[in-house]
């Protein structure tokens, strides 16, 4: 008789999400290289042999980690970009959905930033590059868009100022922690004030 292929136990999705919460945390604290399957079930308090029952690889874990971040993500730049809000609205609601994400996803975006530009050239990760590049494009349009509307200064460096915005709003995945004393929001808001409107009070 034909052996019986062992077959893959499918896991509530209160129970994935979990798994992938425990995993998102080991992969953001000791990089991806380095953490190991054994490690990942430890800390989810069970046998590495039966995270094989959910998961066919770490590979396949970390996938569904950012991807689910990417899609969430988009869903919300999707639509403010789709929102026909002017330039600096624009601005005001891609910064504040991007601290929503880091609420929402905080170990998931660290390892984004760890990981992203050396996982993006295996081809099970090449959506990275593909997001990345539609990421740049919302930006830098948002912003030529306010020079030209004389929203924003005409010397403005556009590029510059999209690489300040993007590596300042994503740095916080390493310091933010959901529950903290701000919310999402109030971070945002006090962020863009300083972005938009300085800190150095007018004479």
């Amino acid at each position: 008789m034909p052996t019986k292929k062992k077959s893959q136990v499918t896991a509530s999705p209160e129970r994935r999400r979990e798994l992938l919460d425990t995993a998102a945390e080991v992969f953001a604290a000791q990089g991806y290289n380095a953490t190991t399957v054994r490690k990942i079930a430890d800390e989810a308090g069970m046998l590495a042999g039966s995270l094989y029952y959910h998961f066919d690889s770490k590979e396949s874990m970390l996938d569904e980690i950012l991807s689910t971040f990417l899609a969430e993500l988009w869903d919300g730049y999707d639509t403010v970009l789709a929102a026909g809000l002017g330039p600096r609205e624009t601005i005001e609601a891609l910064v504040t959905e991007s601290f929503r994400e880091i609420d929402r996803h905080r170990a998931a975006v660290a390892i984004y930033q760890k990981e992203s530009r050396h996982l993006a050239s295996q081809p099970r990760f090449h959506y990275l590059t593909d997001s990345q590049q539609k990421f740049e494009k919302a930006w830098l349009g948002t912003l030529e868009r306010g020079v030209a509307a004389q929203v924003f200064r005409d010397d403005l460096d556009v590029r510059l100022t999209y690489r300040f915005v993007r590596d300042t709003v994503w740095v916080a995945a390493s310091w933010y922690r959901p529950g903290g004393q701000h919310s999402p929001e109030e971070i945002a808001r006090q962020y863009l004030s300083m972005v938009l409107d300085g800190i150095a009070l007018r004479t």
